[in-house]
Formats: C-alpha cells, sequence, structure tokens
C-alpha cells in the first residue's frame, strides 16, 4: 500500500499530505483538460445567400472574390444577391432569404432604429457582425483641385448634395460638415436622387462637393478631368473636430488612407473611415455556420484578397472589434480561437448587446401604445428610444 510504504520513509503527516496532493490532482485533470481549445472542424452547406451592393461596386466584387474562394477551396456556391439600397440588402435578411449580408454603414442604422429602420415595419434590428472589410482608403469629402479650397470649414456657402433616401450617404456629409464647424444651415443643399447622380454632377459643375470612400469608381472620372480632385482632410489631432464628427457619426474612425483617387502612399489622405463591407447577420444565425464562415473566409484570404482594391480590408489584423455593432456568438468563438479576442473585447461586446436590449424594450413599449399614424409614430419612437438609452447611461446619438 502507498501509504504503509510511505511511513517507513516520511511521517504519517507527510503521507496524507501526499494522499491530498494525488487527490487534487486528480480532481483537478478534467479542469486542466477543459481549459484546452475544443476542436472545430469547418462545416458549410453546399450553398449559402448574401445579400450585398450593386453590380460593379467595391462590395458587390468583393463578395464575388470570396464567392470563387468558396467554390475553389469548399466547393460552396455563394450567391450573391444585389441591392439597390439598405432595405433592400438588409430586407431579404429578415425574411430568410439569405443567411448574410455584405452591407454598409446603415447596419448601425438598424441596429438602432433610426432614419429607414424608424418605421413600423422594421424597428431595431438585432444584427451581429460576422468579419469586416477595413481597407487602407477612407470615407471623405471631396472637392475639385480647381477650387482651391483646403478645409471642410471653408464649404460655408458651398453647393454641398443630399441623396434622397440615402441616410448612409447624407448623415455622414453631415457629420464630415460637423468637423468644420458647419451644418446643412450653413450651406446650399442640392438633391439628387442617387449615388451615381449626385457623383455626375459634381464632374458637371452642378456641386462643390461630393462623398465617397476614395477608391469609388466614379471619383475617377473626376480625378482624370481637368479639374482634378482633393480629399479635404479629417485632421486627427483636431480634438473638437472629432467630438464633432462623432456626435453626428459615431461609426467614424481614424485612419490614414493610401488608396484612392488622387491618393497614394506618398501622398495619404489623413480622414477617417468605417468598415465596408461589413459582413452582418442576425442574432438567432446558427453559431457553427457562422463559425465556419468566418474560418474560411480567414483561411481563404490570400486567395481573394487582390479580387478588388478593398478585399484587403478582410484580413484579420484590419478587423475592428471595438466597433459599434456586436459581433456574433459563432465569430467571437473564431477569433477567440486565433487568440485575438479576450477579456477586453467581450466588456466591449456586451455593452453593445445591452444596447441593443434597451432599444428592443423601447421599442416593445413603443409597439403598445397602438399609435396609426406613422409620422406620430416615428415621433414617439425616437422620443422613447432616447430617453431609454439615457435612462440606461448610453448616448442615443440621434433624437
Amino acid at each position: 500500500m502507498l501509504c504503509r510504504d510511505t511511513i517507513t520513509r516520511l511521517s504519517f503527516n507527510g503521507c496524507v499530505k501526499k494522499l491530498a496532493y494525488i487527490a487534487l490532482l486528480l480532481l483537478a485533470a478534467p479542469l486542466l483538460q477543459s481549459s484546452e481549445p475544443e476542436p472545430f472542424e469547418l462545416e458549410l452547406p453546399r450553398a449559402i445567400a448574401w445579400s450585398a451592393y450593386n453590380l460593379g461596386t467595391t462590395g458587390y466584387n468583393q463578395a464575388v472574390g470570396i464567392s470563387k474562394m468558396l467554390k475553389d477551396q469548399h466547393r460552396v456556391t455563394l450567391r450573391v444577391i444585389p441591392g439597390k439600397n439598405d432595405v433592400s440588402r438588409l430586407l431579404p435578411l429578415m425574411v430568410n432569404r439569405v443567411q448574410f449580408s455584405a452591407n454598409g454603414v446603415a447596419t448601425y442604422f438598424a441596429q438602432e432604429g433610426a432614419f429607414q429602420f424608424a418605421s413600423r415595419r422594421w424597428g431595431p434590428v438585432p444584427i451581429r457582425l460576422v468579419m469586416m472589410s477595413v481597407g487602407y482608403s477612407n470615407q471623405a469629402i471631396a472637392v475639385t483641385e480647381v477650387s482651391g479650397i483646403k478645409s471642410v470649414a471653408e464649404l460655408r456657402g458651398k453647393r454641398v448634395p443630399f441623396v434622397r433616401g440615402a441616410p448612409a450617404l447624407n448623415v455622414s456629409t453631415e457629420a464630415q460638415l460637423a468637423c468644420g464647424g458647419l451644418g446643412w444651415d450653413d450651406v446650399q443643399r442640392v438633391d439628387f436622387p442617387g449615388y451615381s447622380a449626385m457623383w455626375n454632377g459634381m464632374v458637371d459643375g452642378q456641386i462643390d462637393v461630393a462623398y465617397a470612400t476614395t477608391v469609388s469608381g466614379p471619383t475617377r472620372k473626376l480625378e482624370a478631368s481637368p479639374k482634378g480632385i482633393v480629399w479635404l482632410p479629417i485632421p486627427h489631432d483636431d480634438q473638437d473636430c472629432w467630438q464633432r464628427l462623432l456626435g453626428v457619426g459615431p461609426y467614424f474612425t481614424k485612419h490614414m488612407a493610401t488608396r484612392g483617387a488622387g491618393i497614394s502612399e506618398e501622398q495619404p489622405h489623413e480622414g477617417a473611415t468605417y468598415p465596408y463591407p461589413m459582413l452582418v447577420t442576425l442574432a438567432s444565425q446558427d453559431a457553427k455556420l457562422v463559425r465556419s464562415l468566418s474560418l474560411a473566409i480567414h483561411e481563404g484570404f490570400e486567395y481573394f484578397r487582390y479580387a478588388d482594391p478593398g478585399a484587403e480590408g478582410w484580413a484579420l489584423e484590419r478587423q475592428q472589434f471595438d466597433w459599434v455593432v456586436p459581433f456574433h456568438e459563432g465569430a467571437i468563438a473564431h477569433f477567440r480561437s486565433l487568440g485575438v479576442w479576450g477579456s477586453e473585447q467581450d466588456a466591449h461586446n456586451d455593452r453593445l448587446l445591452r444596447r441593443q436590449a434597451v432599444l428592443q424594450e423601447a421599442w416593445q413599449a413603443v409597439l403598445t401604445l397602438g399609435i396609426e399614424e406613422d409620422n406620430e409614430f416615428r415621433e414617439t419612437w425616437m422620443k422613447v428610444r432616447a430617453i431609454r438609452l439615457r435612462l440606461h447611461g448610453f448616448d442615443p446619438v440621434w433624437e
């Protein structure tokens, strides 16, 4: 016997301590084993569907590049369904026509139940991030080189476009105007029916500025014209500028762009950006599917990174875990397995989830009021939304 043999050499107390130590090791063995990451086997269905931006956009091109990678590497058919606006991209997700959407900053508007999502048909959407593309471009305001305009503050009294039915463009323009201490009342608003019409108007001289991603196709037309193109800076060391900008568009982050019309590594643009496109899904989506897709995109990055100038933004090191929309649990499991997600990211994500919970509670409270008239419903919702968010320590941003 172990104890009897041990007594011949050690005291009885020493034997007890030794047995206790062995017992602790045996008890701890399952705990130590469970701390190891569980093996995960990528498993994707034969077919997946995404909604994405229109044909020819960088968002669509990146989705097509990922589609080819999935076909070549995993024999998975990714059907990419183009949508002309934010609603047409997110609606297929809501009705389960697609499992994912390669969307833009309207993802944040949908979470907040704001602008086009403030109607009774929508409300705050429990949306989740899967992965994102944070490329080497910026989201910025352009002017012609011949205009001589060097700063946003110089746009006072200038002709600034407003694209009907496109809050993502208009709010972002407003946010960058705010950097210069300006608002819509300080400029001449010129309405356009769409993004392309706005940029045609810019080239034709109907407006003085236009907002875009610096790698957007229409910007090249202005760059090639005799007028030239200049992107107005959003100075990173100007705290007042950034406080005003984030007060309108909290989804912006500081970024030095090295790609775009009139931009290079030798002549970078100091400004702001946000993820585009970002792959999103609903909170209810299967966690294993989300994790498998995240893993497939991560492992297949080298196969599609050159499919579009913006595709390099899908790299692991370009992911922003502190953005304004929470990540899906399946994506979190993937990132945690890579060692890039920890307690700090958990804390940030949990706070975003609490914000979404407050929004859902506020929405349900407004629905019980039985308001029939659309404008009255929207106004009531936005007021209740702001009150509930402030009550729980959140900034409503828009009211």
